[in-house]
């Protein structure tokens, strides 16, 4: 397993963008798992996480410049990107967001119980995972 050494500031940047975006939702905490150039596909990297949310916790809006594929791990997640119906998934199920998708709903669906899940971003080699939409 290979992990880029600016992976590790990935939680800070998360959190960071989670505070800016909404004062009152408990940020979610983000882990690296891994991180693999595609020789196959030049100039494209993949970029495994995990992400906790807290009870009531959320994202702030976002978009990724990515292929982004989310699979629920524990508990139930809320999901949508701008010009979609927002889903509520739960362990098992899965959710795609495009490179040109900004997503404005990521949230737990519980205040009781975190949520956890798998995400799986296909993107350029050397580009942000986290973009902060305004």
């Amino acid at each position: 397993m290979h992990l880029h050494p600016l992976l590790a500031l990935l939680p800070l940047l998360c959190t960071g963008l989670a505070i800016a975006g909404d004062k009152t939702a408990p940020p979610p905490v983000v882990k690296p798992v891994m991180e693999q150039a595609l020789a196959d596909y030049p100039g494209k990297e993949v970029l495994m996480i995990t992400v906790e949310y807290p009870p009531g916790g959320a994202d702030p809006v976002h978009r990724h410049d990515a292929h982004g594929f989310i699979y629920v791990l524990e508990g139930s997640i809320v999901m949508g990107v701008k010009g979609g119906k927002e889903v509520t998934l739960l362990p098992g199920q899965s959710f795609h967001e495009g490179p040109d998708d900004v997503h404005t709903v990521g949230r737990n669906a519980s205040q009781d119980k975190p949520a956890k899940f798998l995400v799986f971003l296909l993107k350029e080699k050397g580009k942000p995972a986290v973009i902060p939409v305004e």
